[in-house]
């Protein structure tokens, strides 16, 4: 079913290249991504138009500047299915400077034998940074899939001040 919202996309510079950024005619972020996938967001959101979204790259410019809670109120609309909805509303209580597991997100959602469900909706968060997927990592405490890069993944959980082992 073809999404039917009105949705605007607007582009800012990072310290890691550029972010595409898409929000709803309520200012509510639907997704932010790298600019190599704009291509894909424009294919998903045929409907997209041009305009400045203050209210979201303002936050985002705070946050890549050490003003980490910048981000926090953004009001998002994923327009997921009720299982990602519920496990970015809890990506989005990771604190910034720790990390989680799936499994131990699994759990914390109450599906505790979902890990790679969890995995799979994690990897399916249309909201970069704002909906934190960066600050899941493997059991064993690697880096795993970011749809960044890892090198991304790495640089945001080191400006959140996460040291890995």
């Amino acid at each position: 079913m073809p999404d039917a919202r009105r949705l605007f996309v607007d582009r800012m510079q990072t310290p890691l290249g550029a972010l595409c950024v898409v929000v709803d005619e309520a200012d509510r972020l639907a997704a932010a991504d790298w600019i190599e996938k704009e291509q894909q967001l424009r294919e998903k959101f045929p409907q997209l138009q041009e305009r400045n979204v203050t209210v979201v790259t303002d936050a985002l410019h705070a946050y890549f500047h050490g003003a980490f809670d910048a981000i926090d109120k953004l009001a998002v609309a994923t327009n997921g299915t009720a299982f990602q909805e519920l496990v970015w509303r809890n990506l989005r209580k990771i604190r910034r400077g720790t990390v989680t597991t799936y499994a131990a997100l699994a759990r914390r959602i109450g599906r505790p034998t979902a890990t790679r469900a969890v995995g799979f909706a994690n990897g399916s968060n249309p909201i970069n940074i704002v909906v934190p997927c960066h600050r899941v990592i493997g059991s064993n405490g690697s880096l795993t899939g970011y749809g960044g890069g890892l090198a991304r993944k790495q640089w945001l959980l080191t400006h959140e001040q996460v040291t890995l082992a």
